[in-house]
């Protein structure tokens, strides 16, 4: 079975050692086996559950909660309710992020077509005559 040093999976995740060992720190990587020395030894399925911890941070979700979703993962089939409700949250908490970044989209779209009309005219006036209609 292939392994990685904690740099390699560093790389591969696009994050930094600091925030692997700050994970490790807070609990978040109980699978992640170590050498005689010590050494934090990675296998795929740890790379694996790095990403899965990675996405639900992305998704705003606080490093404690992240770490409840693990302790679940290692109490096994008991709480696969709990995990099922978790990301259930989380996809409507991302579903809410989305509308608003679409709401965010449709401003900057206008504001897009907005400086592009008076850029052409060559005057924000353009727009005070009405003489083009804000498209929808």
């Amino acid at each position: 079975m292939k392994t990685y040093s904690i740099s390699e999976v560093a790389n591969e995740l696009n994050l930094t050692v600091y925030t692997l060992r700050y994970y490790d720190k807070e609990g978040l990587m109980p699978f992640v086996e170590r050498t005689s020395r010590g050494t934090r030894v990675f296998k795929e399925s740890d790379i694996e559950a790095l990403k899965v911890i990675e996405c639900l941070k992305s998704t705003g979700m606080p490093i404690k909660e992240i770490k409840k979703f693990i302790d679940w993962c290692s109490d096994g089939d008991s709480t696969l309710q709990q995990r099922y409700n978790m990301f259930m949250e989380r996809k409507a908490s991302v579903k809410a992020q989305m509308e608003e970044l679409n709401k965010t989209m449709e401003l900057i779209d206008h504001k897009c077509w907005y400086y592009k009309a008076a850029l052409d005219a060559g005057t924000e006036d353009i727009h005070k005559s009405n003489k083009i209609e804000i498209p929808n």
